[in-house]
């Protein structure tokens, strides 16, 4: 089994130490960082999407996965840079105002970074100016909106209208997610697309860069 394929196992089992141990080795064996990107962690991260949907795995073992694919991109990311590696895309991703619920939107994020993604944590309890602010700033392809109560959803569409008129808002893919978010109400409010799960929103980002118009 060579170092590649050692990542991949150490990433679906979730073995953080052993991740770094061998991006390590990698990068001393010479193998170009955007191939450890693709052929180590995306892969890897791919299958974890794909026990997930198939309930071979459940959110405690995608989190430990997902952070052991950090923990490896981490210490390939200067690497990425110096090969001037381009990301699939960047994303601002945040828990709207009046939810202090973070762990749905972490695990967005570690999924979104294991397809590849630069990802802006913008937080939680996230105003609408705040999101605005962060769109100017990092000018990201994406943002992503989670709700995880019923009585902060009206603050997706608010978001939403805050970033049409600050005149942003045909410039960025709208994802939204959260346990009372359904794809019904993302067409309701105007988001472009919802996803039910960290893996299906990963998924979702990526098809989404596919399809945009260049």
């Amino acid at each position: 089994m060579g170092v590649l394929e050692r990542m991949q196992q150490a990433v679906i089992d979730g073995n953080l130490e052993t991740v770094k141990a061998e991006v390590k080795q990698a990068l001393a064996e010479g193998v170009p960082p955007e191939q450890i990107l693709n052929q180590g962690m995306i892969l890897a991260m791919d299958e974890v999407g794909r026990r997930f949907q198939a309930n071979e795995f459940f959110v405690p073992e995608m989190l430990v996965a997902a952070r052991a694919m950090k923990g490896g991109l981490e210490l390939l990311r200067p690497r990425l840079a110096e090969a001037k590696v381009k990301a699939t895309g960047k994303v601002v991703i945040g828990t709207v105002k009046g939810d202090l619920h973070d762990i749905g939107k972490n695990l967005v994020s570690m999924m979104l970074e294991g397809a590849g993604f630069e990802v802006v944590d913008a937080g939680i309890d996230v105003a609408p100016d705040k999101f605005v602010e962060a769109v100017k700033e990092h000018r990201p392809d994406l943002v992503g909106f989670s709700a995880l109560l019923t009585t902060t959803m009206p603050m997706i569409k608010s978001n939403i209208e805050a970033l049409r008129a600050a005149g942003l808002r045909d410039g960025v893919i709208v994802m939204i997610g959260g346990a009372p978010i359904t794809s019904a109400f993302a067409k309701e409010v105007g988001a472009d697309f919802y996803a039910p799960d960290a893996s299906s929103a990963a998924k979702a980002a990526k098809q989404a860069m596919v399809s945009r118009p260049r």
